[in-house]
């Protein structure tokens, strides 16, 4: 885990750059809600809706994610408002938020913009139970996520967007399906009965705090689509959240909640969080609890009482999301991991084409859109292969035949590019070979991706070592063809013995 946090790589200091220039946005949404007279209330509500707009507003243009931000309100104004209303209903404020949970899931099928917008209108709902928000208190906060959502956008399409020198960001489509087929169906319908569950366990251990088990259950649901993803999510946040309380009793406690230390550890915790996010979420889920954690010392209700009860509830909602994705129409992590892996191979294909093409002499073919498609497409790879290749995994030999797929196809994506690379050179000379080996490619890939059933029929497919070229892009090819080929071994198996049992 702390290698993941301190090795991993961040090239262009992207990671770095996002997470700087978060807490400077949200740094400056709060102080202008305070400048502006705001309550300390107001002000945490503001800096909240800061940090959703940098961290959730993930579209792959600029122009796209400034019209995302603009949509936050339209989403979180109406359920702050109704969240508000109903605080002192508590049977009609569990039902709307229960359905504001399947709503929020639900709509991740409409890409980034839909998941931004479901995650805003969820967050909203949970911190008018966090700061126990009345209705008349709707117009400072209100006025307060407006200021906020203006504050941080200056930040970030202004004063430092650095995107703007970037390519668009790939984003790979999730597997399409139509009813109960489609993931996002199934989730939303896992997650509302998940998050009714931690409801009502929650409220068992506490009337005032239940909330924390529902954000619990919602969170681990985010970013996953298996069962076993799921699993391991809600173990890596029950453990970030441990480890986040054990430091919160060491640092927030003793503060009382003084001012300025507590100030200066948010704004650290608010780093941590975007910088960690996308290598480390147990490490995100310490830097989040250490952040709440030192705002109950700022309202002057923190103990380690408190503490307490926020492990328990943490439990209880990693408890629903387990018990919802094993027993409510469950998204095998099999079925997962062999729908990305097989478009991660047929990209692999079609960047060969490209290349191929180009060497050839052709002026439209370009490998370069396929080759960024290919990084994100392996990074679903290994989120699905995670519950395998997790440490407490029991299965040592899938664990080992997880491992073994994850760097063949590091070694097909490393001759992809350097093929590409290649064939962007305009004085690289063509052989007459390279269509030879992009066909055997072709066939290896086919054979790869065939339905279990007819697997033995495509064998001969699968092509075998070549000696090496001394041309280099034949060269690239042919280890691309020993990757494919080694790939056929753990990928081939007996459907009694998948690659994932879960």
């Amino acid at each position: 885990m702390l290698k993941r946090m301190f090795v991993a790589p961040d090239p262009g200091w992207l990671r770095l750059r996002g997470a700087a220039r978060s807490v400077l946005g949200i740094g400056l949404a709060v102080t202008v809600c305070g400048l502006a007279g705001h309550s300390l209330v107001a002000a945490i509500t503001g800096g909240l809706a800061a940090l959703l707009a940098l961290f959730t507003v993930t579209d792959t243009t600029v122009r796209a994610q400034l019209v995302t931000t603009g949509l936050l309100p339209a989403v979180g104004f109406p359920v702050l408002a109704v969240a508000a209303v109903l605080h002192d209903h508590p049977v009609a404020r569990g039902v709307v938020f229960a359905a504001v949970v399947g709503a929020g899931v639900y709509a991740r099928r409409w890409g980034p913009r839909g998941h931004a917008l479901g995650v805003f209108a969820f967050m909203t709902f949970f911190a008018a139970q966090f700061l126990h928000t009345g209705p008349g208190q709707l117009p400072e906060l209100y006025a307060a996520v407006a200021l906020a959502l203006a504050a941080s956008s200056l930040v970030r399409f202004g004063v430092w967007c650095y995107e703007r020198g970037l390519p668009p960001a790939v984003l790979p489509a999730p597997p399409v399906g139509g009813g109960l087929a489609r993931t996002t169906t199934r989730q939303a319908i896992q997650a509302t009965a998940g998050s009714a569950f931690a409801l009502l366990a929650g409220q068992l251990l506490s009337e005032q705090r239940w909330y924390w088990a529902v954000g619990a259950t919602w969170w681990i649901f985010v970013n996953t689509t298996s069962r076993g993803e799921t699993l391991v999510r809600g173990f890596r946040r029950t453990l970030g959240t441990v480890i986040g309380i054990v430091l919160g009793l060491l640092v927030a406690v003793p503060l009382h909640g003084a001012v300025v230390p507590t100030a200066v550890l948010v704004a650290v915790s608010v780093f941590g969080i975007f910088y960690t996010a996308a290598v480390s979420y147990t490490w995100m889920m310490l830097a989040v609890t250490l952040m709440a954690t030192l705002l109950y010392g700022l309202l002057g209700v923190l103990d380690p009482g408190l503490l307490t009860l926020r492990l328990a509830e943490t439990g209880v909602g990693a408890l629903g999301a387990a018990l919802a994705v094993v027993f409510v129409l469950p998204v095998t992590t099999h079925a997962t991991t062999d729908a990305w892996i097989e478009r991660a191979l047929r990209c692999v294909h079609h960047c060969t084409a490209e290349a191929a093409a180009r060497l050839a002499g052709s002026a439209t073919a370009d490998p370069a859109p396929h080759v960024a498609e290919l990084g994100p497409l392996l990074s679903r790879v290994r989120l699905s292969l995670s519950p395998l290749v997790h440490p407490l995994s029991p299965l040592r030999a899938r664990k080992a035949r997880a491992r073994q797929v994850l760097a063949l196809l590091d070694d097909c994506a490393r001759e992809v590019r350097g093929l590409a690379s290649i064939a962007a050179d305009p004085e690289a000379s063509h052989d007459a070979r390279l269509t030879a080996s992009c066909q055997r490619v072709e066939a290896a890939v086919e054979a790869l991706t065939t339905p279990r059933g007819a697997r033995d029929a495509g064998a001969a497919a699968v092509v075998v070592a070549h000696p090496p070229a001394a041309e280099p892009a034949l060269a690239h090819l042919h280890g691309l063809e020993r990757a494919l080929a080694e790939l056929s071994a753990p990928l081939r198996s007996s459907p009694r013995a998948p690659l994932v049992d879960a």
